[in-house]
């Protein structure tokens, strides 16, 4: 379901995953009404939230970030995934409404001070109004073991779909493979509630912070606003770039 909208473009900035490079967005203007019924069709057309804004890049000279979804049902967990879920039997997974949570607030800081170093500190403000929404249908989902709280998973609900937002784990439990059994979990949540899709944000060739997606297949993306599908052996589109 396409929807028109109208759209704000913001300021360039340097690009965070492409080195070198000017990035810039297209924000849907904030007198547009949103919710998850609405967000599902932006979803369809490439956009992605950061807190209450929603966004798609278009930048000048490039469109190397693609967006990419899952179709669930058609996933198959192979050896590799199927020893991840084996390597974390004890973990506890539990769905939890969006709201502030001091724990979680502390580890998403010692992630990004390993993960995605800076020398800005971390408000709370700023974590809340990155992850949170006053108009999405949002869950935090706890991967604990035992009292300890190993990872968080924010995915948003919209109708017949899951979209992933941000993961934030443990830095000192790597071995677990964190964040592959988040993007594991929801791929089987969304089956549980007989969904169609997990989207999974943008996917970016020649970037390790977001190649990773192109390890889930199949997987649709969205190439001159028409989704594609591709196969396990087949490569993402940056050669259409």
């Amino acid at each position: 379901m396409l929807e028109r909208v109208a759209l704000w473009r913001g300021p360039g900035h340097p690009c965070g995953y492409m080195p070198g490079r000017n990035a810039r967005f297209a924000y849907v203007s904030p007198h547009h009404p949103l919710s998850p019924q609405s967000y599902r069709g932006l979803l369809e057309q490439g956009f992605r939230r950061s807190g209450n804004w929603v966004y798609r890049p278009c930048c000048s000279g490039c469109n190397a970030c693609i967006p990419v979804r899952l179709p669930v049902e058609d996933f198959r967990f192979t050896r590799g995934y199927r020893r991840i879920l084996k390597r974390n039997a004890d973990v506890e997974i539990h769905a939890c409404a969006a709201r502030f949570d001091e724990r979680q607030f502390q580890l998403y800081v010692r992630y990004l001070a390993v993960r995605h170093p800076t020398d800005a500190p971390v408000s709370r403000d700023d974590y809340w109004s990155f992850l949170a929404s006053s108009w999405a249908e949002t869950r935090f989902v706890e991967f604990r073991s035992r009292s300890d709280l190993l990872g968080v998973a924010v995915v948003d609900h919209v109708p017949g779909a899951l979209s992933a937002v941000y993961t934030f784990f443990d830095p000192n439990a790597a071995e677990r493979s964190l964040g592959s059994l988040a993007i594991l979990w929801q791929i089987s949540e969304a089956c549980r509630l007989g969904w169609e899709w997990l989207y999974l944000g943008y996917w970016i060739g020649g970037c390790r912070k977001m190649e990773y997606k192109a390890r889930y297949r199949p997987l649709e993306a969205l190439v001159a606003n028409r989704w594609f599908r591709f196969e396990v052996d087949e490569p993402l589109p940056s050669s259409m770039l």
